[in-house]
C-alpha cells in the first residue's frame, strides 16, 4: 500500500501563493492544493482538461464556476466535479484555501 507522509511529500511551487503535492497510481491522481494569495479580485481564466476531476473543499471559501452551469460559492465539506473538456475556474475568496482535486486519467501534465 503507497503511503505519503506530509513530510515527504515533494511541494511544487505552481504560481506564487499556490502549492501542490501529489500521489498517483497508474490511472488516478490526487492533488492537494494549498492557497495562501487570497482573496482574488477576479477568478483565474478558465481552463479544461480531457481528465474527470472531481475537488472537496477542505479550508477557505472559493467562487466555482463551470462552462453552462450557474457559479456556486462553496466552503469547507463542499465538493464539487467537472466532464472531461468543460471549462471551470475558481476564484478565491478567503486569504487561505486548501482544496483535495482527485483526477481520472491521471494528469502526466503534473509530473
Amino acid at each position: 500500500m503507497p503511503i505519503l507522509k506530509a513530510t515527504g511529500a515533494i511541494i511544487t511551487n505552481v504560481k506564487p501563493g499556490v502549492q501542490r503535492r501529489l500521489i498517483h497510481t497508474d490511472n488516478a491522481m490526487m492533488a492537494i492544493i494549498d492557497f495562501t494569495n487570497g482573496p482574488w479580485k477576479q477568478p483565474d481564466p478558465p481552463h479544461s482538461h480531457i481528465h474527470e476531476q472531481i475537488t472537496y473543499v477542505v479550508d477557505g471559501e472559493i467562487v466555482f464556476f463551470c462552462q453552462g452551469e450557474q457559479e456556486q460559492r462553496l466552503k469547507a465539506g463542499d465538493m464539487f466535479s467537472v466532464p472531461s473538456g468543460r471549462e471551470h475556474t475558481i476564484q478565491l475568496l478567503t486569504p487561505t484555501a486548501r482544496l483535495v482535486d482527485c483526477f481520472t486519467p491521471l494528469r502526466e501534465d503534473f509530473l
